[in-house]
């Protein structure tokens, strides 16, 4: 699949939020179309689109890293507690996964694009604009790294736990398929006494919220791999291939 038709079927994928902070590529391969053979234009935007891939991206980060401070000190509370902690953390992760492809993604295209401009111009903007590019916050995902890595440490220290609780749970399905059926939850109880099917429905929304989450980040994590699997025709504008089995890529790329 080329990489337009790649980038606009993930952005599809996307939260609202997410969608109107990806380069414009289509957009910007119009406007290339209309440029005169040999004829340099200016794209006085191209810091403006940095600016918006940097403004999107720390907001993110700082969210990210604020979320998983609290993951960490309430992962030692119940184990009922300790079994929510374990989603949201499973979550996040999933979302950072989406950020880092956002960055990807992004370089890629603006890559992409100015190797288009140059070569119907007859410019030679890519490499200099490509250099300021590798200095932006937008790419420069140590941090990011960083986060990705705590969250999967605290998940493997959550799995016992979890195991645990899983084996338990198995034991008394019937009881709680009762209670389910009998009884609201005591979160409905705290929140005005809630009938079950309003319990069973917001749950249905919560898995099917988990699922649109977990298609979005299989998806971003395929073409991760895609733009960083290296090939025969590595440049400078190239990036490193992904490292690890997780599908995770070494800090400071």
């Amino acid at each position: 699949m080329k990489f337009g038709k790649s980038l606009s079927s993930q952005i599809v994928e996307m939260q609202p939020e997410w969608r109107d902070n990806f380069l414009s590529y289509k957009d910007l391969k119009k406007r290339l179309n209309l440029i005169s053979g040999g004829a340099a234009g200016r794209d006085d935007a191209g810091a403006g689109r940095l600016d918006k891939f940097n403004f999107f991206f720390l907001e993110k980060e700082e969210e990210y890293v604020i979320k998983q401070k609290e993951l960490r000190e309430r992962k030692m509370a119940s184990a009922e507690e300790v079994m929510r902690v374990r989603k949201e953390i499973v979550d996040l992760h999933g979302e950072m996964v989406l950020l880092e492809n956002y960055s990807a993604l992004n370089y890629t295209g603006l890559v992409k694009i100015l190797k288009k401009y140059d070569k119907r111009t007859g410019s030679m903007i890519r490499l200099p604009f490509v250099q300021k590019v590798l200095q932006q916050p937008f790419f420069t995902t140590d941090l990011l790294y960083k986060l990705v890595k705590e969250c999967e440490e605290m998940l493997d220290q959550l799995m016992p736990t979890n195991e645990h609780s899983v084996a338990s749970e198995d034991g008394k399905d019937d009881s709680e398929g009762e209670e389910k059926g009998s009884k609201p939850s005591s979160s409905s109880s705290a929140n005005g006494g809630a009938v079950p099917g309003e319990a069973d429905a917001e749950a249905e929304a919560e898995d099917e919220r988990s699922t649109d989450m977990k298609s979005t980040v299989t998806a971003a994590l395929r073409a991760l791999r895609e733009i960083r699997s290296g090939s025969s025709t590595v440049s400078v504008f190239s990036l490193p291939p992904l490292h690890g089995s997780n599908g995770q890529d070494e800090p400071g790329r």
